[in-house]
């Protein structure tokens, strides 16, 4: 009898923990979760789901194109390595609404629903994957504008959520980690025009890169993202005199540091 009543315990407990098991595997084939469902998952599960979003139903959308997120895996990647995003926090809720704004713009480029969870990102996102879909983001600095415009949105889209919503403000490195990856996705706004024809048009397979600022701001690739990450937040730990690093001084110190990993491509 009271093998048989720890027997049927147990099965409860599996079935009460069920639910949140399934909402961090299944997100990737319903495009349904929210942000608040992000959240509560780990950073490796989070990989687990921008991987699982590139290789399912982004790659039904822009069939036999490189994973467009494999940046968005390098500052996981860098969240697993110095333990940052454990759910309920400030980065995890920025996170959770940039995942959320591309989850939901996949859903509304597949023609799923036209409901973007009040993420302003989703249809960025989704009108990026369609003109990629259709060819008209091969000049690669019309392809970063919209990449980094999508990016944008979830971002202070997830900002707002931690602030607004959970009342939860970034601590003084969060902040200025937060603003080089501002000064990041400035840089694939500004990219100019004048350099398209002296890089491989963006396309299925997306061709080797060229120059450090091709490889620096490629989002295919996890590695600049990954390894700027953590330069990033080193220099953030460190409260410069007059505020955030020159831009111009950053981009010297990203190429300066990033430099060995670059040669090596």
């Amino acid at each position: 009898m009271r093998a048989a009543f720890a027997t049927l315990l147990a099965c409860l407990l599996c079935l009460t923990a069920a639910p949140a098991t399934a909402s961090t595997t299944t997100c990737a084939g319903t495009l349904t979760c929210t942000a608040e469902d992000i959240n509560g998952m780990t950073i490796a599960q989070r990989l687990e789901f921008v991987r699982a979003l590139s290789a399912g139903p982004a790659a039904e959308v822009v069939p036999g194109h490189a994973p467009r997120w494999r940046n968005i895996e390098g500052v996981l990647e860098f969240f697993a390595d110095r333990g940052l995003g454990a759910p309920g926090s400030w980065v995890s809720y920025v996170d959770a609404g940039i995942l959320e704004g591309v989850e939901r713009g996949i859903a509304l480029a597949r023609g799923d629903s036209t409901d973007t969870f009040g993420n302003p990102g989703a249809t960025l996102w989704a009108s990026y994957l369609t003109r990629l879909r259709d060819g008209r983001l091969t000049a690669r600095s019309a392809h970063d504008r919209a990449w980094s415009e999508a990016e944008q949105s979830s971002t202070e889209y997830g900002v707002a959520l931690a602030r607004r919503v959970h009342g939860i403000a970034a601590t003084p490195v969060e902040e200025r980690f937060y603003q080089f990856s501002e000064f990041y996705r400035w840089t694939l706004r500004s990219r100019p025009m004048l350099l398209d024809p002296l890089t491989p048009p963006v396309g299925p397979g997306d061709q080797r890169q060229l120059t450090f600022l091709d490889w620096f701001t490629d989002v295919t690739n996890d590695v600049p993202a990954r390894r700027g990450s953590h330069l990033a937040y080193d220099l953030a730990e460190f409260d410069v005199p007059g505020g955030t690093l020159n831009f111009l001084a950053l981009f010297a110190a990203y190429s300066d540091a990033l430099a060995e990993d670059y040669l090596a491509v």
